[in-house]
Order: structure tokens, then sequence, then C-alpha cells
């Protein structure tokens, strides 16, 4: 087998450090919660972790508002905090990828601070700076992610500025050559530390449209949520003028000129456009773009073998030579043991779980898989008065914001706070329907989801065609998905049953050598004319 890259079929383990482990028991996760539990995470069998935003921030998006760039937050420790989680990362053999925000700022960052105080100072076009209309409103009629107008008043300089989220977010201007360079010297900061990649949030949003055009109107058929709500005004109209312009695949590419100086080190892009597809394929074209990008288009809640195959066939049709990167639950979506449970969304079915997990972990790609979802843990319910996402808050009843797949890693089912701290009261609440699903509960125990995903994960170190082959989709009944995957001469088939009752999957052409096994699926029949599959279950066999 030929010398792959680490990222090549890697799976990268998501830690939202806020509710991950709370070692200093303020109520809030931290880097010496993260190092406590490396253990746990090299138990996984995963080939890295990224971290969502642990720098220095006001918190108004929960890091996602960065107002130095180059320094931890003290909530989540210090430098040295970071530098022993770095070293004791890689003595476990761990990767370790940082969040990196560069379409924004805080609007408490040094930077927006200057920016905002005249037309003329030296950082006075750093941001998106526009005239009012003569009428007074604001130049266009972008609207932010977060609810509103895209733009914002600031007295100090009689402009609005741009703000593609939350207000107190404030869009840099990447036409400006001087913060493109500052902004790539803060991403080396982080390259000299050793860090081994990058997941580049909300990349396509660096450029904007410089004359400024109006957004057309969206039909409300042609409406649909990726990463925000279908009643949203968001989703009201095309984003052809507010992100993805053509300026900043220029960027990408010295974004990667960048990285090949750092050997070995990865970028994985956050996409969220018109054509997610067709922009994850153009940023990562050819190797001198993005190494990696995913999108939002397997977060939604449509799970249905068809949707999936569309899905990844279309994007496997546009990509000539990039690599893509697949997740089903993030930190931004409803958790994918409620989402994509279509019977009972109070609690996770367990043969569900492991077949979505397995699923995931055989497309052509590499995998984000989301801190819980080893675990199947549902989304928590929360109340209005327990909301701190000011996304729910503002959408609040219709659409419940982010908190839900935020809460807290139940680690022991019958300690205070499932064990995440011995604050009085944590951030966000340690709900009853996750205590069961605790990491002590399921460490250790056979058949247990978390003991699945465990052996499922070493199993598919050893299978070489899931972590770098081609795939080819095969035609399956309604409730099957059915593909190969081909790497060096030899083929694997994957066969999944997304349904709660037994399905057969007719080969058709297909000939079979040998049933794999070691990847705890079992009870699967299967002759030459085809295979029997039980409820949500999944099988794989090496083909002539």
């Amino acid at each position: 087998m030929q010398q792959q890259p680490w990222w090549r079929g890697a799976v990268i383990y998501q830690i939202y450090p806020r509710s991950f482990m709370d070692a200093n028991n303020d109520g809030i996760g931290d880097l010496q919660g993260i190092i406590a539990k490396l253990p746990y995470i090299k138990s996984l069998g995963v080939d890295a972790i990224w971290i969502s935003p642990f720098f220095k921030s006001p918190m108004k998006d929960f890091g996602y508002d960065i107002s130095d760039y180059r320094d931890i937050d003290p909530m989540f420790g210090t430098m040295a905090d970071f530098d022993e989680l770095m070293a004791d990362a890689k003595a476990k053999d761990i990767k370790v990828i940082i969040d990196q925000v560069l379409s924004h700022t805080s609007d408490q960052h040094p930077w927006f601070l200057e920016s905002r105080e005249s037309r003329d100072n030296a950082k006075a076009d750093w941001y998106v700076w526009a005239d009012a209309n003569q009428d007074g409103s604001p130049p266009n009629n972008w609207l932010s992610i977060f609810g509103g107008v895209a733009w914002q008043w600031e007295p100090r300089r009689q402009q609005y500025y741009l703000h593609n989220f939350l207000t107190e977010q404030p869009d840099l201007n990447f036409h400006n050559p001087e913060v493109r360079k500052h902004v790539l010297d803060n991403v080396e900061f982080w390259l000299k530390k050793g860090v081994d990649g990058f997941r580049l949030d909300a990349i396509n949003f660096c450029f904007h449209d410089k004359l400024l055009r109006d957004n057309p109107a969206k039909a409300i058929e042609d409406r649909k949520g990726r990463g925000f709500s279908e009643d949203n005004p968001y989703a009201f109209q095309y984003h052809y003028y507010n992100n993805t312009q053509p300026e900043n695949v220029e960027f990408m590419e010295e974004i990667r000129a960048l990285m090949d100086k750092y050997p070995g080190v990865v970028t994985l892009g956050e996409i969220s456009s018109e054509d997610s597809l067709q922009t994850m394929a153009e940023y990562t074209e050819g190797n001198k773009r993005l190494h990696m990008a995913y999108s939002f288009e397997l977060l939604t809640e449509d799970c249905s073998p068809k949707y999936i195959r569309d899905t990844i066939e279309e994007l496997e049709t546009n990509m000539v030579d990039g690599w893509p990167c697949w997740a089903i639950g993030n930190h931004d979506v409803q958790r994918v043991a409620t989402r994509w449970n279509k019977h009972d969304k109070t609690k996770a079915n367990p043969a569900q779980v492991n077949m979505f997990n397995a699923m995931l972990a055989s497309l052509r790609g590499s995998v984000c898989s989301y801190q819980g979802e080893e675990l199947g843990l549902v989304e928590a319910e929360l109340t209005f008065d327990q909301l701190q996402d000011p996304y729910g808050i503002t959408f609040w009843p219709t659409f419940k914001g982010r908190d839900g797949c935020r809460t807290p890693m139940p680690w022991h089912t019958n300690e205070q706070h499932g064990g995440f701290t011995n604050a009085e009261q944590p951030w966000l609440p340690v709900v009853d329907s996750q205590l069961a699903s605790a990491v002590d509960a399921q460490q250790g125990v056979a058949g247990s989801m978390l003991s699945r995903y465990q052996g499922f994960m070493a199993w598919r170190k050893q299978q070489g065609e899931l972590l770098y082959g081609d795939i080819e989709f095969l035609e399956a009944s309604d409730n099957v998905l059915a593909f190969t995957r081909e790497f060096e001469g030899h083929k694997i088939l994957a066969v999944f049953n997304f349904s709660d009752a037994a399905q057969c999957y007719q080969l058709g052409q297909v000939q079979l050598l040998e049933q794999l096994s070691g990847h705890g699926f079992d009870a699967v029949q299967a002759d030459e004319k085809q295979v029997e599959l039980p409820a949500y279950g999944a099988a794989y066999f090496r083909l002539k």
C-alpha cells in the first residue's frame, strides 16, 4: 500500500471545549479537561482531535468571536496548558487540529476598535464599511444568518459595517492585502506552535462583493436550511454577493502556500454556500487550495439512502481531484441520534446509531465525529430560560438554537452533573436523557454503542479500501444504501439497512468472494443472489 497523507481517511473527533470536561470546576470545560480525557480519546481509535475555539473572546458566540487570535481565553486555561495538551496528544499519536475563524473578528478586537474610530486611521478599511442610503437605510439587502439586517450603524464613522453573523462579529475586508497578510500571520503563529491542521470556519465568507449588489429573492419552494432554519429570513434570498466571491479562491491558494511550508499540516474548510457541493469541489481543486472541505449537506433532516447517495454522487461528479470530509453531526445542528431517528426522538436507537456511525465511516473521504456521537447522545431538551445561544433566543420557539447539542459530556451516570464538573451549576445543564448513555455505563460493556464504535474504528483502520478507495453506488431498494470501495485492485461491498425491518439486497451481477467479520455487524445471511440484513444492519464483503 502506497504511503498516504495521515489525514486521508482519518477520523477527526470534534471537541467542543466548553462542554467536554471541566478540570477547574468553574462549570465550563477547559484545556486541562481535554488533557485529562486524552486516554479516553485514544481508546476511541480516532486519528485527530479538532478543538473548537479556545482563544480570547467576549464569548458572544462562544469563542467564534475572537478578540486575540494568539492567546488563550482564561476561561479555558493558559498557553502553558495548550503546550501541555500538544505534547500529551503527540505522545499518544493523536493529531491536533484547531479552529480558525478568519472571516470576522470580535467587535472587541483591537483592529476593530481602531477601525471604527474614524474614516482615515491606519485600519480604516480593514473592515467592510459602507455609507447609508440617502434615506439612512443600510447600503443593501444583505441579511445576517443570526437574524435581521447584516449591517450595523457606527456613529463614530457615520457608516454601516457588515456582519454576516452576530452584530458583535464585524466582517474583515479581505480585499485589503494588509488584512490577508495579518490574518495569515496569525495562522502561522499556531503553525509554529506545532499544530497539525486547521478547521477553517465559514471559509467561503472571507470576501464580499465590492459593488455591494443586492442579493436576489428566493421563491418559497426553493428555500432550504443548511445551518439555519427555513423560517429564518436568511433563507429568503440567494446569497450570491455576501459570500463565496471569485476572489476567495485566490485566498485559498494563499492559505495553501503557507501550509506547504509546514509538511503534514492539513486544512479543512467549512462551506455554506448556495451550491456547497460545487464550492467544496472548487476549494479543494488541485494541490494548491484546501486539502479537504465539508458542508452541511449531511447535517440535514433527510437521511434517506437516496438523499445520501444523491449528495455524495453529486460531489464525486464535481470533485475531480479533491478530498471530501463528511459529518452527520457537529456543534451547530441537532444531535444525529435525535435528528435521524424518525420514531422516538426522546431516546437513542442503539442499532440505528451503530449503523449511522459505520455508514459515515465507510464513505469516501475523512470523517468528523462530534463528541458524544460514540455514545449515541440524543438532543437535550432545554427550556427557554436555560438557553445560552443568542441564535436560539432570537428564533425561539420555532428554532431552539444550538444549545441542545452543546450540553456537557456525561462521564459518570451517578455523579453530579454527569461527572463533568463539581461546580454548583455547569454553563448548560446535564440532562437526564443523556445520563443513561454516560461513558461509564458503556465503557467495556460488550455490545454498547461505545464499544461498537471502538470496535468498528479499530477494524476500519485495517481496510485500505475504506480508508482510501474510490466509491461507486449500486442500485438498491428505498431502504438500502449499497456501494463499493475500491483501492489498489481490491474491492469491498458495503450494504446498510436504514429501516426498522429486515431487508433483502439483490446482488445482481455482483459476485461475493467472502463476508468480512470483525466490524461488529452480525446476523447477516448471504448467498450468490442476495444479502439479508436485519433492521439497521450492515454488511461488508470482499468482491471477486
